[in-house]
């Protein structure tokens, strides 16, 4: 037969098809010549791998590839991304075997080996042996791509095929490899985004790692139930070690499998430094640090270096304008790199402006900076970025308590610039939002040695830990980092501010002796330097400490001294707190009429002083022995006053320590109902921060009628 034929004229051109042929003829332009061999016979491709044993959940990715199915008259085409080893290949198959039966033309299956030191496999390769797939034998596959494009089109249009384009390198590399048919489906997997793609009506699918459930699922699949039910606590583990990465748990369960003996606990602390894990791998699974080395090598130099900051960028969570500020480099530039890092699914974007940069992808950038940055230039980095987080953590606590003393040396410069939080509330608010990465920068000063960083890191989280109180975290960060780096640097007022602020902890969960330990050292060392202010914090402490072991005399003593003293230096508001703390003593005593003395005093003098918390609390005290006394009114609307404070500033701790006043003034009047509600609020607020109080509330519902 004969298509497409013109004649005359120098460009003339004449296209023909000898031979017979089923199935559609189409014209291919300026081809020429495209034989259809009659000896081509229809072949049912069938080269999927097969689908993985053990790759449990995943739910939602799979509904977003079943979705993509859904349109009408469009092919169907899916572009799973994500960083190496996360799963993509592994979902790709399990989906696409779970669909096959709608693919009764065969299934094609190519890696295009992106990362592959030779380079990409070019799209004229894919098609030759695609062809010769579908039943083109070699001797009539052309040597020109767009003559292999058109056979290819033209032998997949409307057949039910299914494709996966398997680690792909770039959206030019899958075009050409695109089908004619709207019944079919193709996948393409990749470490990059493809987002060329998108004209092609692409559905792009991102794969993060695996939950808790499924990771420990696939740990169990491989290496037995019974042996994850055993050792539950080092499962947990060494899932939470492998960050929920398919491509580590199996190298991990893997290697445990091998070795049936092996306990997981010993396994789960050999693997504890991620760069063990890093170097994991067995013969048929390459290195995860294979699988990370292959997408930093690919990245342009500005985004490399990016990567590498990342690795020492404090906690999990990356912002662009902190990485500008450190730098030097404009904010565009800074955002044009990470969109490179986001890309190459190096970085995931978060609900917010920050960017998340998984934990083995963290440990992995480290490890590159180690290696591809002079220690100089690494660690001026590293303490640039910790200190940017150091100057932001005084900035909120100048602006939550703006009448502390304070011993560290950024508070005078810091104070002296516009605030940077409107009020309490925004800089608490920011405090939360961020205080995995100020706890991470804390730990990461100590890791570097920087002992004049992590004691000033400690006294500048006061002002965050008094409204949320995480007592065991705030105890092991002054025992093992705060306390010792104060006294490494010789710095004898930091050792007794940092003292101070460990035995008030110390006392919150009951541990007299050792707070009583903590403010005798501190008051000692107070003395030796002559620092008024610090002897009276400590005094203050002590008094704390005498009326938790009931020793309410010698309470009293230690905070009327402190009184003294702090009237004397000028500090109102340390007044305030010690008159507040003698009026619960003498409560305790029953010399209620002093009592309200002081109290009404301790709340006069936070009023005057601009301290909205302190005053909430002095009402607090105030409503709870109005309601002993039988005023439930004045007793209520004081609680409520201090109740609108607190809950306005965001302050977990007072608003359960006003609700729990609530909660026992409504069960004291007949009223079950209200003081269920308030105590509930109240036990829940105290068990997020392991407060002891949590325990005694609990009971005290439990005795509700």
């Amino acid at each position: 037969m004969e298509a497409g034929r013109r004649t005359g004229g120098p460009n003339a051109v004449r296209n023909t098809l000898p031979g017979s042929v089923t199935g559609p003829v189409v014209q291919a332009g300026a081809v020429h010549e495209l034989h259809l061999n009659t000896r081509w016979k229809p072949v049912v491709p069938a080269q999927l791998p097969p689908p993985p044993s053990a790759l449990p959940g995943r739910d939602r990715e799979l509904a977003e590839l079943d979705r993509c199915r859904a349109t009408p008259g469009r092919l169907p085409l899916a572009v799973l991304s994500g960083p190496g080893g996360i799963g993509k290949t592994a979902l790709a198959l399990r989906w696409l075997h779970r669909i096959r039966t709608d693919c009764s033309d065969g299934q094609l299956y190519v890696d295009l080996a992106a990362s592959d030191p030779a380079g990409p496999v070019p799209p004229d390769k894919v098609l030759q042996w695609f062809l010769h797939a579908l039943g083109v034998p070699p001797e009539d596959i052309p040597d020109e791509q767009p003559e292999r494009e058109a056979i290819f089109r033209s032998l997949t249009a409307d057949r039910a095929l299914a494709l996966l384009l398997d680690n792909a390198a770039s959206a030019a590399q899958v075009r050409p490899l695109l089908p004619a048919t709207v019944t079919g489906v193709v996948v393409v997997t990749s470490r990059w985004r493809l987002n060329g793609l998108a004209m092609h009506g692409a559905r792009f699918v991102e794969v993060g790692p695996l939950g808790p459930a499924e990771s420990t699922a696939v740990l169990a699949e491989v290496i037995g139930p019974e042996r994850v039910a055993a050792e539950p606590n080092a499962a947990e583990r060494l899932v939470s070690v492998c960050g929920g990465v398919p491509l580590a748990l199996t190298l991990v369960a893997a290697r445990l499998r091998t070795r049936p003996r092996r306990p997981l606990t010993r396994e789960a602390t050999a693997l504890a430094e991620r760069a063990d894990l890093l170097r994991l791998s067995t013969e048929d699974d390459p290195a995860l640090r294979a699988a990370f080395d292959s997408s930093y090598e690919s990245l342009p130099p500005a985004a490399a270096r990016l990567y590498r900051l990342c690795g020492l960028y404090p906690g999990g969570r990356v912002r662009a304008d902190v990485l500008a500020a450190v730098t030097g480099e404009a904010l565009g530039d800074v955002e044009e790199g990470l969109d490179e890092l986001v890309d190459a699914n190096l970085l995931a974007e978060g609900p917010d402006d920050h960017l998340r940069c998984h934990d083995l992808l963290r440990a992995h950038a480290r490890e590159v900076a180690r290696r591809d940055c002079p220690e100089p230039e690494r660690a001026a980095a590293a303490r640039a970025l910790v200190e940017w987080h150091l100057d932001m953590l005084v900035r909120a606590d100048i602006v939550l308590h703006p009448h502390r003393w304070r011993v560290g040396p950024r508070y005078a410069r810091l104070a002296a610039e516009a605030p940077a939080f409107p009020d309490a509330r925004a800089a608490l608010r920011w405090l939360e939002h961020e205080q995995q990465a100020m706890w991470a920068a804390l730990r990461e000063a100590a890791a570097w040695g920087w002992s004049d960083l992590v004691w000033q890191f400690c006294e500048a989280l006061w002002g965050f830990f008094t409204h949320h109180q995480h007592y065991t975290e705030w105890i092991q960060v002054h025992e093992e980092f705060g306390v010792p780096a104060a006294q490494r640097r010789g710095h004898r007022l930091a050792e007794v501010r940092l003292r101070g602020q460990l035995a008030f902890a110390l006392a919150k969960v009951h541990r007299y002796p050792d707070a009583a330990r903590e403010n005798e050292k501190a008051l000692r060392l107070a003395k030796a330097e002559g620092h008024e202010p610090s002897i009276a914090s400590a005094l203050s402490q002590l008094g704390r400490v005498a009326r938790g072991l009931g020793d309410l005399t010698t309470a009293i003593e230690h905070y009327r001294a402190a009184a003294r003293l702090q009237d004397r230096l000028g500090i109102p508001r340390g007044v305030a707190l010690c008159r507040r703390r003698i009026g619960e003593v003498l409560v305790e005593l029953g010399r209620v009429d002093e009592a309200v003395v002081e109290l009404e005093a301790a709340a006069r003098i936070m009023v005057e002083v601009g301290d909205p918390v302190q005053h909430a609390r002095a009402l607090v005290r105030l409503g709870t022995l109005h309601g002993r006394q039988g005023r439930a009114e004045e007793a209520r609307r004081l609680l409520h006053t201090a109740l609108a404070t607190v809950r306005d500033l965001g302050s977990p701790h007072h608003t359960a320590e006003v609700l729990a006043a609530l909660g026992e003034l409504a069960a004291d009047g007949g009223d079950p109902v209200t003081a269920r509600d308030a105590l509930t609020e109240a036990v829940a607020l105290y068990a997020a921060a392991e407060n002891p109080r949590a325990g005694a509330l609990a009971a005290r519902l439990r005795e509700l009628p």
